[in-house]
């Protein structure tokens, strides 16, 4: 399998807040992640799971180090050009499931790809066919605020999946769901992956762990 995504002497800390100033999550991190498999970064809470996703997806850069993807350095570009790598390489699953409350689920789900410059009409028949083939097509005029718990990170996940990611992040996808919900999660992430896409999932679930092709602990 070739590698599509690579973390290589990454460096990041945060220098206020619930950290002490100075202090280093990762230090000289390294992993390589290829086409065609799920990953699962697990370890304690607190060890850096989720900032590992944010640096990974090019969210945050690291102090040190490089993100590449196919072999070139991504981390070191420019804001707007970090974005639209962003937009149209990745998908994103959080843990929350992130969805704007004022913005019915539709309109959640085909944000991005309106920011890519995609036809309306186009992303939203898009939308509607992996809104149905996760069950959640009768939610599509509600609000967030109208749905549960399993099927708003259901529609974030066609969110993520929209653009027909090569590469999906998902922190804590199955938190919160119930095993029915947390089956049609994974099984997802598995199918992109056989698609070609790499899929790094930041968990504690240890059913989620055990359907991994391959762990990572921090």
């Amino acid at each position: 399998m070739s590698t599509l995504l690579e973390a290589r002497g990454i460096t990041f800390g945060y220098g206020h807040g619930t950290h002490e100033a100075g202090s280093e999550i990762l230090t000289e991190w390294n992993a390589s992640f290829a086409a065609g498999e799920v990953v699962a970064v697990t370890g304690p809470s607190g060890r850096g799971k989720s900032t590992l996703l944010y640096l990974l997806g090019l969210m945050l850069k690291p102090s040190k180090g490089e993100v590449l993807i196919e072999g070139a350095d991504a981390a070191g570009l420019n804001d707007a050009h970090r974005a639209r790598l962003r937009a149209t390489l990745f998908g994103f699953v959080f843990q929350d499931a992130a969805l704007d409350a004022t913005r019915t689920v539709l309109d959640n789900v085909i944000e991005t790809a309106l920011y890519r410059g995609e036809p309306r009409e186009a992303a939203r028949l898009r939308a509607r066919e992996l809104m149905a083939q996760f069950g959640v097509d009768l939610r599509a005029n509600h609000k967030p605020g109208q749905v549960s718990g399993g099927q708003a990170q259901r529609i974030a996940l066609c969110r993520a999946l929209l653009n027909n990611p090569r590469i999906l992040l998902a922190d804590e996808p199955t938190g919160n769901l119930d095993p029915a919900s947390a089956a049609i999660v994974v099984d997802a992430m598995h199918a992109q992956a056989r698609s070609g896409a790499t899929v790094v999932v930041a968990t504690h679930d240890p059913a989620l762990v055990a359907r991994c092709d391959r762990v990572i602990e921090l």
